[in-house]
């Protein structure tokens, strides 16, 4: 998010971090969730909610009407600050609600003491899809209804996901919000990671990374960016030997693969 939109979501999050310690951290990520697809659903709501130019009063007065009763006290207060709020466009308001639904779901993983399985298990279901097809084309088909998909992840998932990290994923699958499924997933997992104020980095390697190593390499990132770095490990034989690291923007090789795509960069040049 921009400009206004960047200061709007300040106020959400603040509102947010106001009201989630008496709050139902689950129902309130699930009431999140649902005022975002609801305005997603109803393009016209979500122009006259976000347009600059009517009176806050008057829009929260909209929304309240609308809400009351249906979603629990704290979500209306959440989105009625965010209604409130001036957006550099209109997408952006659902686009807040639904983050904050994630902080919500990311702070329930952390009081369970479930934090870091929330962050390894949205990591792995992404890698889960990009390995079978046929499951990603099955979830991402828009024919097949919602309740059908939520039973499909509750085969797949339960007894084996923290109830966090199911929450989250059928709230991808059924609303992708035109994103990708991996896309939305990593999207997640930064809000989650961000719950602890921690990077992620994705370490490609040729051979799984043994716990010493693990320690080693997040003890010089910490060191490198000033705060913690949570770990995903993805392993890739593509890669030959060595490995990789992504954090952000950053990108850290030192692959075979790397080196080798390096000299014939050279010889082209």
């Amino acid at each position: 998010m921009r400009g206004l939109s960047r200061t709007a979501m300040s106020e959400v999050e603040q509102r947010f971090n106001a009201v989630a310690a008496s709050a139902d951290l689950g129902t309130l990520a699930d009431d999140l969730f649902a005022v975002a697809d609801l305005l997603d659903r109803e393009h016209g709501l979500r122009r006259g909610l976000s347009d600059p130019a009517r009176p806050a009063d008057q829009k929260e007065q909209v929304l309240r009407g609308l809400l009351d009763g249906r979603i629990s006290a704290a979500a209306i207060e959440i989105a009625a600050t965010a209604v409130r709020a001036t957006w550099s466009r209109a997408g952006d308001l659902p686009d807040a609600l639904e983050r904050v639904g994630v902080m919500a779901a990311a702070a329930e993983a952390e009081s369970d003491g479930r934090l870091d399985d929330v962050e390894d298990e949205l990591f792995r279901f992404g890698r889960i899809l990009a390995a079978n097809p046929a499951l990603r084309r099955v979830l991402s088909d828009a024919a097949i209804p919602g309740e059908r998909k939520r039973e499909l992840l509750a085969a797949l998932l339960d007894g084996r996901a923290a109830p966090t990290t199911i929450r989250l994923v059928t709230q991808v699958v059924v609303h992708p919000r035109g994103r990708s499924l991996e896309t939305a997933l990593e999207e997640y997992g930064w809000i989650v990671a961000r719950a602890r104020e921690r990077l992620v980095g994705v370490v490609r390697s040729a051979v799984p990374l043994g716990e010493e190593q693990k320690q080693r390499l997040a003890a010089w990132l910490r060191a490198t960016y000033g705060r913690d770095v949570h770990l995903n490990v993805e392993v890739d034989p593509r890669v030959l030997g060595g490995f990789s690291v992504r954090v952000g923007d950053d990108y850290i090789d030192t692959t075979i693969a790397g080196r080798i795509e390096e000299v014939r960069r050279r010889l082209a040049g």
